[in-house]
C-alpha cells in the first residue's frame, strides 16, 4: 500500500466515524444547531488551507462566489436531511444509504445525455436490492430516517455534479470555504428560529463538533487531496466508498448498534453495487469524490 492510498483509507475512516460524532452531537443540540456549530468551525478550519493552496492563483470572484452559493445551498439541504435523519436511523443505515450518491450521480447524468456503462447498471441493480432489504418493512413502509437519508443522497449526488461543473473554473479550496460559510449561515438561521441553543450545550458537545468540524473537513480534505494526486480516480473512489463500512463499524463499536443478518446482507449488496460501478476499466474514468 502506498502512502497516497493510506491517506485515502484514513480519509474514509474519518468520514465514516463522523456519522457517530454527528449522532452523539445531538444529545445536547438539535440537528440544525449542531450543523451550525460544526460548519462554522469547518469554515474557520478551512481558511488556512485556502490561503496555503490558492494564494498562488488569481481568483475569479464572481464565478467562485456563484459556485460557492449554489454548492452551499445544496450542501445545506443534504447535510440537514442527513442530520435530521440520524435521529431516526442507525449510523450503518445512514452511511450505506448516503453512499448511494455514488450510483445516483451517473443516473442523473442520463438527463445530461451522459452514457452509462453496463457495470454501473449492474451496480445499481445490486444497490436497489440491498436498499430494499435494508429499509423496506411490512406493507412496503420505509422508516422516516432512511427516507430522509435517501432524499439526502440525491442532494449529495447533485453536489458532486456542481463540483464537477465548477472544478476547472475556480480554486476548489476557496470554493469549499464559501460553501461551508453558506451552510453555516443557513444552519444558524434555521437553528435560532426553531431550536433552543445555549453555549452550555455547545460546550458539552465540543468533542463531536471538533471532530466533524476539523477532522472530517480540514484534515480529511487535505488527506484526500494529497492521496488523489498519485492514485487513479477509480481506485480512489473505491477506497473512499468504504466510508459506509467505517460508519457501520463505528456504530457497532461506539454506540452498541447491532445489525441483523438481513441488514448485514443488505449492506453487503449495496457495497458490492458501489464496488462494481466504480471498478477500474481499461478506459480512463473520471470520478469526483466528495
Amino acid at each position: 500500500m502506498s502512502i497516497s492510498q493510506l491517506f485515502l483509507w484514513i480519509t474514509a475512516a474519518i468520514w465514516g466515524f463522523a456519522f457517530v460524532a454527528q449522532s452523539v452531537g445531538m444529545e445536547e443540540l438539535g440537528p440544525y444547531g449542531f450543523n451550525a456549530a460544526r460548519f462554522t468551525l469547518a469554515t474557520l478550519a478551512m481558511l488556512p488551507l485556502a490561503f496555503f493552496f490558492d494564494r498562488k492563483y488569481n481568483i475569479d470572484v464572481r464565478v467562485t462566489t456563484q459556485a460557492g452559493l449554489s454548492g452551499g445551498l445544496i450542501l445545506f439541504i443534504g447535510s440537514a436531511l442527513q442530520q435530521v435523519g440520524l435521529q431516526y436511523t442507525s449510523t450503518a443505515n445512514a452511511g450505506f444509504i448516503t453512499a448511494l450518491y455514488m450510483l445516483i450521480v451517473p443516473l442523473i447524468g442520463l438527463f445530461l445525455k451522459h452514457k452509462i456503462e453496463p457495470k454501473v447498471w449492474c451496480g445499481v441493480a445490486f444497490a436497489i436490492v440491498g436498499f430494499y432489504l435494508l429499509t423496506v418493512g411490512p406493507h412496503l413502509s420505509i422508516h422516516k430516517g432512511d427516507s430522509l437519508m435517501l432524499i439526502g443522497a440525491f442532494f449529495w449526488a447533485s453536489h458532486v455534479l456542481v463540483v464537477n461543473h465548477y472544478v476547472s473554473k475556480v480554486r476548489i479550496v476557496t470554493f469549499s470555504v464559501i460553501q461551508l460559510m453558506v451552510v453555516s449561515v443557513l444552519s444558524w438561521g434555521v437553528a435560532l428560529s426553531i431550536e433552543d441553543i445555549s453555549w452550555a450545550a455547545i460546550s458539552i458537545s465540543w468533542m463531536p463538533i471538533v471532530y466533524t468540524g476539523v477532522a472530517s473537513s480540514a484534515i480529511a480534505y487535505t488527506l484526500q487531496m494529497l492521496g488523489q494526486k498519485n492514485v487513479a480516480p477509480s481506485i480512489a473512489a473505491l477506497i473512499l466508498s468504504t466510508e459506509a463500512v467505517f460508519a457501520a463499524l463505528g456504530g457497532w463499536l461506539l454506540l452498541d448498534e447491532e445489525l441483523t443478518s438481513r441488514s448485514i446482507f443488505a449492506c453487503a449488496l449495496i457495497f458490492l453495487g458501489m464496488l462494481i460501478s466504480q471498478w477500474p476499466t481499461t478506459k480512463k474514468v473520471l470520478t469526483e469524490a466528495v
